[in-house]
């Protein structure tokens, strides 16, 4: 059961170890590009290359799907990134349950965004979690996890693809030692906790008067959605890829008010200055911040907001 990109590898993975995967979940298809043609999900095309079985229904919810569930019979059901809650009836329907791969180390970050929460927060180490689910959200008992440092200029996308990778790995050997049942299942430590949250396009508006420190952790952390975003007069200017920059020493300038130095955007923030650059314009292409200053010189002096 998966549905982007980043949880093919899981797939494949299974696949190659000689598992019998007797079908593929994934979530219906969408409309995309210019002409809304109905586009299958990643794991849809890699699962029919496969000649798999593919299901996808837009909600197990139903006594139909259900029951279809239940007809297939599964020693196991595998869950990354599937993007669906599984009722009860389908939870306990395989004889090993439904082994789910989680992009952080449960209990911490439970919740719809652990890689970008993981980033935002400045955490210098994340990881994987293999977990049977529950009904609870991220808060079933934990079957194996992996460690692993964050590096300092990782953002969401390639995080995530390499916690996939990883947990792909995990996975395997955490669904061997269940079989022969070598493994016994840990209950999460409740009270240690974190949440977080579904992002909103609202959360990806910069606010000036914090750190460069922390608006660039943003950038890195909400590429590709919601997006890291601030107004120029009345235009919309997206901040694709920024550093912080070192402090300098007096900056009275306010929050939010651009420089440019030698060819270079900066910001001056709440502490420090962030060093902008790649970025877009409202109804233009992304470029780097030389490529926007040739034709958009007079942001120089421009108060962000």
């Amino acid at each position: 059961m998966g549905t982007p990109t980043f949880a093919v590898p899981v797939l494949e993975r299974l696949l190659r170890a000689g598992h019998d995967v007797v079908s593929v979940y994934t979530q219906p298809d969408k409309p995309a590009g210019r002409g809304k043609k109905m586009q299958p999900t990643p794991v849809k095309a890699f699962a029919e290359a496969q000649g798999l079985r593919v299901f996808q229904p837009g909600s197990l919810k139903g006594t139909v799907a259900q029951a279809q569930f239940a007809e297939l019979a599964p020693d196991a059901a595998i869950v990354a990134a599937y993007g669906k809650l599984l009722p009860k009836s389908v939870l306990d329907a395989p004889r090993l349950g439904c082994l789910n791969i989680h992009p952080s180390l449960l209990p911490r970050h439970r919740g719809a965004s652990p890689v970008a929460t993981a980033i935002l927060e400045g955490d210098e180490t994340t990881g994987v979690t293999v977990m049977l689910l529950d009904e609870g959200l991220d808060t079933g008992p934990l079957l194996a996890q992996f460690q692993t440092t964050i590096e300092p200029d990782e953002g969401t996308p390639a995080l995530t693809r390499r916690l996939f990778d990883m947990g792909a790995g995990l996975l395997i050997g955490a669904l061997a030692d269940l079989d022969v049942g070598r493994l016994e299942p840990q209950p999460q430590r409740g009270e240690e906790a974190t949440h977080s949250k579904r992002l909103s396009r609202e959360d990806g508006h910069i606010g000036w008067k914090v750190s460069a420190d922390d608006i660039a952790r943003k950038v890195r952390a909400y590429h590709p959605w919601p997006g890291t975003f601030t107004a120029w007069g009345d235009k919309t200017v997206k901040l694709l890829e920024a550093t912080a920059a070192a402090r300098i020493a007096g900056d009275t300038r306010k929050p939010g008010t651009v420089t440019v130095v030698d060819g270079r955007i900066e910001v001056s923030t709440g502490y420090g200055t962030l060093a902008v650059t790649r970025l877009q314009l409202e109804g233009r292409k992304a470029v780097s911040a030389s490529e926007f200053l040739a034709g958009h010189a007079d942001i120089a002096g421009a108060v962000l907001g």
